[in-house]
């Protein structure tokens, strides 16, 4: 869109300007390092445009991340109803994303738009990572802390926003804040501290991704329920009817594989599996390296909630995720 890329000029760039009319960008690689990829892209969870670009756009830039990586180049992908909305909310949405990605110190590569009849946005996002330092799905180990960096509940709260329940425009607020900051700082944590695994929380929910990263490590793992942090006024929303379908259908499908306490607080529960829109990471950290991690991201302005620990699986058969309903080790 004309006057996005005004005034913007990187020395990456080696063709495929802002002005140039290429159909492509070749950016600068940087020696030594291994390229990491990822797409995503969703349909609107708050009302304000610009809130909703810079969402979608950090939830994009978020895989790149998990894995320790830096987001290089990032290209739009829009599908938007041309014919029955304004292109000024369009130009919103994309400078929303925009300001995102500069945060994130990559490069705005153009993308792909189509007319479609329901607003969609996010990046197709290249970066680049320490091929010796990377962190996966399958690199926690049994003792590892599990250290979250943002709280849950966007699911209920976009939920109630688009019942337009009272307080939606103090919900919409909180949901601009959480899901459109950056795990910039946390991925920076992950890539000093050398850890090997980690994923961020999206839609499968806390405990979703959890058991995933439990899956591909050959571990187990149990969750404090007392230690995982809530946005405000979910557990009362959520109460209320609140959780979203995407949010019970995780709980169906994930909660049957773990283990839950007789004493779980059902509610508390159930919002382990709260689909997230641009959640937090969850990082497995080794003990000896526990304090350094939250120290860091407490200096850095980031929370870091020690919600859970890795241990060796059971016997074969037995879950690998537990809930328990309060920290005891």
């Amino acid at each position: 869109m004309a006057g996005l890329g005004d005034g913007y000029s990187d020395p990456r760039i080696l063709a495929g300007r802002p002005g140039d009319n290429e159909d492509a960008v070749t950016l600068r690689f940087p020696e030594g390092r291994a390229l990491v990829q990822s797409v995503d892209f969703f349909t609107p969870i708050v009302n304000d445009p610009h809130g909703f670009g810079r969402i979608a756009a950090a939830n994009a830039l978020s895989d790149i991340y998990a894995m320790g990586g830096e987001p290089l180049s990032a290209m739009n992908i829009v599908c938007f109803p041309v014919k029955q909305l304004p292109t000024e909310l369009l130009r919103a949405i994309l400078e929303g994303g925009q300001e995102a990605v500069l945060e994130a110190g990559a490069v705005p590569s153009g993308g792909h738009s189509v007319e479609d009849d329901e607003v969609k946005y996010g990046l197709a996002v290249s970066g680049t990572v320490d091929p010796e330092a990377m962190a996966t799905n399958q690199g926690m180990r049994p003792g590892d802390y599990l250290v979250l960096t943002k709280p849950l509940g966007t699911g209920v709260l976009a939920t109630a926003l688009k019942a337009d329940w009272e307080g939606a425009e103090e919900f919409e607020r909180r949901l601009i804040h959480w899901c459109g900051r950056l795990n910039a700082n946390a991925g920076h944590v992950l890539q000093r501290l050398r850890l090997r695994g980690a994923t961020d929380v999206t839609g499968f929910g806390l405990g979703g991704h959890l058991l995933e990263l439990c899956q591909g490590s050959a571990c187990a793992a149990t969750l404090w329920l007392d230690q995982v942090p809530l946005l405000d006024d979910v557990l009362e929303l959520a109460g209320m009817g609140l959780l979203p379908a995407g949010s019970i259908c995780n709980r169906n499908f994930y909660l049957p594989r773990c283990r839950a306490a007789s004493d779980l607080d059902e509610l508390r529960r159930d919002l382990l599996f709260d689909a997230q829109s641009s959640g937090g990471l969850l990082l497995a950290v080794p003990p000896d390296r526990l304090g350094d991690c939250v120290s860091m991201l407490t200096d850095l302005g980031e929370p870091a909630f020690v919600v859970g620990r890795a241990r060796k699986p059971g016997a074969e058969g037995e879950p690998l995720l537990e809930i328990a309903a309060r920290r005891e080790e």
